[in-house]
């Protein structure tokens, strides 16, 4: 089972309040996916369930909440939402999303905070769940179909850093040239970005503003509007004396980044020796800069080849190396030789110590030891700095990774898409599609749900026979910490992708919690087939599939054997391709066994979509040659017949056949 129901409108702008005025606005709240409690109404409307009544104006009752809710859902007009919100509006990197629903459902605005709120994500989320709605993004990135200047690194876990954010956005809106230049960090933002885009990765001439994606603080150009997105990418191995103060630790790390030039906002986590686990000044500090803490036993540390071992510590703990080690294997650089390990380490080991422990001022003691075993001076704590409790000594050592860290655990969103008309395609699992940080499908289905889709999307289509790559590339990505939704046709737990992702995990050792799991089912094909050509599913019916790749041939035969014997009305999946000519040809003749010839047999080929194709005939007269993997095949019971266009298996009431 799913580790719990992903409600995305619930988890990613909790708490998220809703505003109606009537009842029609009610009714429409109360049918997306959001708390009861969190949906507020006048006092003239407190008999309606399930609301939470507002006592005072709405203007102050807004001004209350503005504070504590990340996301507003108003359904009343857009002019009046304005008024509301006009005076609590500060800066766009903190103002929560606002959306606005019109009371007959037809469209949702992102009114404001569309990027870095979250609106335009959110007003996408909720038009899926109404159904039919159209969201209306108006940010200029949107029209272009690019990803937001400020909005590329988030799937990733990037942080912004400083910059002249709006400028180079407006750059962008009026279709200015970008460099980018990128040191480090995924580079799959770039690989759905569309014809004509303003990014330039060569770094040529006379561009209008610069993206800069870096590790390190790049000083502004005063001339060229820049942004800079640090990836979380550097490690920070830390050894430390036992009772070493958070403050000693978290002082030495920033001398140490500003030393090296290198951005706070890149430190993806603290790496250290298993025995400092339960560090308090260790644990603290991480904890208050949400950092992840990882430790190693000595055992594994002392494998690591390191620049500077050193014959004192690993008399002490048991490893030559704590730092050193420690970020050089969390970041998992490899390294041969000892120029090799210099450049494995943006920063070589650094000892800081704290003042004499006698010293009733640490400011009365300014010439703090602190020590470097690289070649470049150690930076000097200034007696500014210092306060009373700091003591410990710490040694501080900063590598690379060679991939960012998320920080988030990933998920993988099982979607059935129905026979392929968007129309038909749930509101939860469009919403999941809208939602997801990455897309992975078959090329066709893909094509078929682009319009959901939506830009900054990872959106990766595989070949129909490469399935399993498709799992295991969905499960990769979710580890990693990425939202993945992954597309099948009809319904993904019948003949589709869900089976074969959780067989993948379970083969990679899964806890069956992370990645977390959820399935939304989708309108099967032989459920489509049999609406295109009337009733013939009325009795019993089971579905069998004639590809051999992942079933043995003569497995299939005998399933088709006990289907023909016992009389159920049956779908045949896959009948045909390119390579596998025969299988349909057989299973038609294991069927004139125990069938009349005239049995009526339904072909259709890509229900519901622009090519759809219908065919009525019998089993005798079935062409295997005009079937191919886009046809489902129908084989009614011996009950079932045609009538004009249609094929109908009587139920077996009272008047129509068996009882």
């Amino acid at each position: 089972m799913c580790a719990g129901k992903t409600n995305l409108l619930l988890t990613e702008f909790s708490p998220l309040a809703a505003i109606a005025t009537t009842p029609a606005a009610v009714k429409i709240l109360q049918g997306l996916d959001i708390n009861d409690g969190n949906i507020w109404v006048p006092e003239s409307l407190r008999e309606i369930k399930g609301t939470q009544v507002y006592s005072y104006s709405l203007k102050n009752h807004i001004a209350d909440l503005w504070q504590t809710h990340r996301g507003f859902v108003f359904c009343l007009a857009t002019g009046a939402v304005v008024r509301l919100i006009a005076p609590l509006l500060q800066r766009k990197s903190t103002d929560p999303a606002v959306v606005v629903v019109d009371e007959s459902g037809k469209f949702v605005i992102s009114l404001c905070s569309g990027h870095q709120g979250g609106g335009d994500e959110l007003a996408r989320l909720i038009a899926a769940q109404i159904g039919g709605a159209t969201p209306v993004i108006t940010g200029s990135a949107n029209g272009l179909r690019l990803p937001g200047v400020d909005m590329l690194g988030v799937p990733f876990g990037w942080r912004r850093g400083e910059g002249n954010w709006t400028q180079v956005s407006g750059v962008v809106a009026r279709g200015g040239k970008i460099r980018v230049i990128q040191e480090v960090g995924s580079t799959l933002w770039r690989n759905n970005l569309t014809d004509g885009h303003p990014f330039d990765f060569a770094e040529s001439t006379n561009p209008q503003g610069q993206i800069l994606i870096t590790p390190y603080v790049r000083a502004l150009s005063p001339g060229m509007p820049t942004v800079n997105w640090h990836p979380r990418v550097l490690w920070v191995g830390i050894g430390c004396e036992r009772g070493s103060s958070r403050e000693l630790i978290e002082t030495a790390i920033q001398q140490v980044f500003r030393e090296y030039g290198l951005a706070e906002d890149a430190i993806a986590g603290i790496a250290t020796i298993d025995i400092k686990a339960d560090e308090v000044g260790l644990v603290e500090l991480c904890r208050d800069r949400n950092w992840p803490l990882k430790t190693f036993a000595a055992d594994v540390l002392k494998t690591v080849s390191v620049p500077h071992p050193s014959s004192v510590v690993e008399r002490e703990v048991g490893t030559p190396s704590v730092a050193e080690a420690a970020a050089l294997r969390v970041s998992r650089a490899k390294t041969q030789s000892r120029k090799e390990e210099e450049r494995g380490l943006l920063v070589p080991k650094q000892i800081f110590r704290s003042p004499i422990p006698n010293s009733r001022s640490p400011i009365q003691n300014p010439s703090w030891k602190v020590c470097s075993t690289g070649g470049t001076p150690a930076p000097q704590l200034s007696a500014k700095s210092k306060i009373q409790n700091y003591q410990g000594a710490v040694t501080v050592a900063v590598a690379q990774g060679e991939r960012e860290y998320i920080g988030r655990d990933g998920q993988i969103l099982l979607v059935g898409m129905g026979p392929g008309r968007l129309s038909q395609m749930t509101p939860a699992a469009q919403m999941a599609v809208t939602g997801a940080d990455a897309v992975i499908g078959y090329g066709l289905y893909i094509d078929l749900i682009a319009p959901i889709l939506r830009p900054g999307q990872v959106v990766e289509a595989l070949p129909i026979t490469q399935e399993r790559q498709r799992a295991q590339r969905a499960i990769e990505l979710a580890q990693w910490g990425l939202s993945v939704a992954v597309v099948s046709s009809g319904d993904c737990g019948i003949y589709g992708m869900a089976g074969l992702v959780l067989e993948e995990l379970q083969g990679h050792g899964w806890d069956g919690k992370v990645p977390s799991i959820e399935v939304f089912p989708g309108i099967t094909a032989l459920q489509a087939a049999a609406a295109r050509v009337g009733t013939p599913l009325m009795h019993d019916f089971c579905a069998i599939s004639l590809s051999d790749l992942l079933t043995p041939w003569e497995v299939i035969k005998k399933r088709l054997e006990a289907a023909a014997l016992g009389d159920f009305v049956t779908a045949l999946y896959n009948p045909r391709s390119q390579t596998r000519t025969q299988q349909l040809g057989i299973a038609r003749d294991i069927f004139l066994k125990y069938r009349h010839g005239n049995t009526p047999v339904a072909l259709v080929r890509s229900a519901y979509r622009e090519d759809e194709q219908i065919t009525l005939t019998t089993l005798e007269q079935l062409l295997p040659e005009s079937v191919d993997m886009l046809t489902t095949v129908l084989i009614g019971n011996q009950s079932t017949r045609t009538y004009g266009d249609w094929m109908i298996t009587p139920r077996g009431y009272l008047g129509f056949g068996n009882s």
